[in-house]
């Protein structure tokens, strides 16, 4: 009898492959080391293609970041070139190629992941930030002759990124060559396009302010710079300033476009085939005009015969939109005004960010009522708790996705700060140990961004002892009141003093600012050890997030959302203090309650007094005696 044979095209632990079918068994193809060698054949192509074109721009060495044209934190694909180029798939890092070596420099996150994708490339791994480990400029300069030209994609460098390069280059006699022109659309067959995902307002009701108000504002503040224009080329700006949102950056919902602002007219510049109907009008009642994507460089080079007074251009522009601005107009390089306006909550933002709060606490509710009778089955991993929550969460009114990837880290995992559970890093959860769970939400009207550390079964004494430690450093930060002119570095050390006299510190910083249904992770204000200069304000929203991380055996991390409120005036002037948005229990079970003084005691029963009262009538009853329980006053 003659045997069916099929095969499929399958990918395997990122490997393409074929599966054969032989009746009713299937048997993985090829052997990996084939697999392996067919992806380094493809990328000695593509490093190949990427030289000779450098040989035609006669170019000794070519920068692929990891960025786009507007500098976010997630880049849409059609701008992932340093992925496509070198085979390395994490998130951070820069590819270098010269016409006979390369190389990537990435930071300890993705050690381990660059050595087995670099493997056989010709790429060579430089362990970003180590002290042995050469900066990208210092290698070039060592292997490079005096006068050789290094070039850089202007439109995914930042003005900034690009000056401090070109400054370094040129203490060992090399020049940069900033390209406007996109060298991987020679050689990137298939390449990604632009998303064209429609864009869509965001209701006045909730954001508080018309587009032709916050327009209004940002020509008063760049009127006292000297200027009349502006280019915003970061999307939350653009998004935030038109109350308009858009799906085309993973988490983030923004939209590709830059936007003029002058006394002249507006332009939004845009893919057309994303405007509708009802947002052209919408636009047109802003006195908004909309041009394609690419016709902004166009309209730069005839900005001088169209517009009168000084252009204002944020460095943290890409740089052939500068050296267009540079060029053509008289260029004024200052921060955008945008960051600190849109830092600042207005009411109508601030009642969305509660709103979004509650619904997030309730499917957060729901999710840890069911975690520790799930784990105790055995079926549970870390891929599975992080589809459970999205689920609760995407039931919840307005929820559009998730803020950024989450952290489900168990046990020794959630030692690795950023660890992001694969299919091949994925394992099993036991009663035992604990769980991070760092997580957040897009709603209409707010952003979230919570992290809990949960306590799976019996503990360890250390275990314990970090856990409440970092609850220490939390509470006393978020309980802070503090006078107004303060910065966030200033009050970095109360969420840290407690592990600090226990010699244990992290690296990461304490709070970051969170836009309303934009970016998770917005500024410019921070709370974290080096200076940030911004000052903190009313209205403002910061989490805060201490953690300890211990390789090998645990991480720990409890973050709530805050917002700035005025706390009293006195003969000393005014002072802030902080209104916790975030409404979750903190795990009391991993608590070493003889390390708490009574204050902190308090501080932790008052909290959990307002996630009941908030939370207790959007429950089930079942629900609402869980809550109960877990946030039941803790005492000696």
């Amino acid at each position: 009898m003659r045997r069916k044979i099929t095969y499929t095209f399958v990918i395997y632990k990122t490997f393409p492959c074929f599966l054969l079918k032989m009746n009713e068994k299937s048997y993985l193809c090829c052997s990996l080391n084939n697999l392996i060698m067919a992806t380094i054949s493809e990328i000695k192509n593509r490093l190949a293609a990427l030289r000779k074109q450098m040989q035609t721009h006669q170019l000794s060495a070519f920068i692929v970041p990891s960025t786009d044209p507007h500098s976010g934190e997630y880049v849409p694909e059609h701008w992932e070139s340093r992925k496509w180029i070198s085979g390395f798939t994490g998130s951070a890092g820069t590819a270098v190629i010269t016409l006979e070596d390369a190389g990537l420099w990435t930071d300890s996150r993705y050690f381990i992941q660059a050595e087995e994708q670099l493997a056989g490339t010709g790429i060579r791994l430089f362990k970003d930030r180590l002290p042995e480990t050469p900066s990208i400029t210092e290698w070039l300069g060592s292997i490079l002759k005096k006068g050789d030209k290094v070039g850089i994609d202007g439109w995914v460098n930042s003005h900034q990124e690009a000056s401090g390069i070109q400054q370094e280059l040129k203490t060992y006699g090399v020049e940069l060559e900033t390209m406007t022109q996109d060298i991987f659309d020679a050689i990137w067959e298939n390449r990604p396009g632009l998303p064209q995902t429609p864009v869509f307002i965001l209701d006045e009701t909730r954001t508080g302010t018309s587009c032709t108000d916050k327009i209004s504002r940002i020509q008063e503040a760049i009127a006292k710079n000297g200027a009349s224009a502006i280019i915003l080329s970061a999307l939350d700006e653009i998004a935030w300033t038109l109350n308009l949102r858009g799906d085309d950056v993973h988490c983030n919902p923004v939209f590709i476009s830059y936007l003029l602002i002058s006394k002249e007219g507006h332009t939004l510049y845009i893919l057309e085939e994303k405007i509708t109907g009802e947002v052209r009008q919408y636009l047109n009642l802003h006195h908004v005009e909309i041009k394609s994507y690419s016709a902004l460089a166009e309209d730069l080079r005839t900005f001088e015969e169209s517009h009168q007074g000084i252009l204002q251009i944020s460095p943290l522009a890409n740089e052939a939109l500068y050296n267009l601005s540079a060029q053509y107009a008289d260029t004024i390089v200052q921060a955008s005004p945008v960051a600190l306006m849109k830092a600042v909550k207005n009411e109508s933002e601030q009642a969305g960010f509660r709103k979004a709060m509650e619904r997030d606490g309730v499917a957060l509710v729901k999710f840890l009522r069911w975690l520790k009778e799930a784990v105790a089955t055995g079926n549970e991993t870390e891929l599975s708790v992080d589809k459970k929550l999205y689920e609760l969460r995407s039931e919840q009114a307005d929820f559009k996705g998730i803020s950024f990837d989450t952290i489900a880290g168990y046990k020794e995992h959630a030692a690795i700060v950023h660890y992001e559970a694969t299919p091949e890093t994925d394992i099993p959860l036991k009663p035992e140990g604990l769980l991070l769970l760092d997580s957040g939400a897009q709603y209409l009207d707010g952003t979230t961004d919570i992290t809990r550390t949960i306590a799976l079964g019996p503990l360890t004494e250390e275990e314990k002892t970090d856990y409440t430690l970092v609850l220490k450093g939390h509470l006393h930060l978020q309980n802070a009141h503090f006078p107004a002119g303060t910065c966030g570095t200033q009050l970095d050390v109360l969420a840290r003093i407690a592990m600090w006299k226990a010699g244990i510190n992290y690296l990461h910083g304490t709070g970051h600012g969170i836009g309303h249904f934009l970016c998770v992770h917005e500024g410019p204000h921070q709370i974290r050890m080096n200076h940030m200069p911004t000052l903190l304000e009313p209205g403002m929203i910061v989490t805060d997030e201490p953690g300890i991380y211990k390789g090998g055996r645990h991480g720990i991390r409890t973050e709530n959302t805050l917002l700035i409120v005025p706390a009293q005036e006195t003969e000393f002037g005014k002072f802030y203090r902080f209104e916790p948005l975030t409404l979750c229990p903190i795990d009391k079970e991993a608590i070493a309650i003889d390390l708490m003084t009574d204050e902190e005691l308090t501080w932790l029963n008052e909290y959990h007094q307002l996630v009941y009262q908030r939370l207790y009538p959007l429950l089930n009853e079942e629900e609402q005696a869980w809550l109960k329980e877990a946030t039941n006053p803790l005492n000696r």
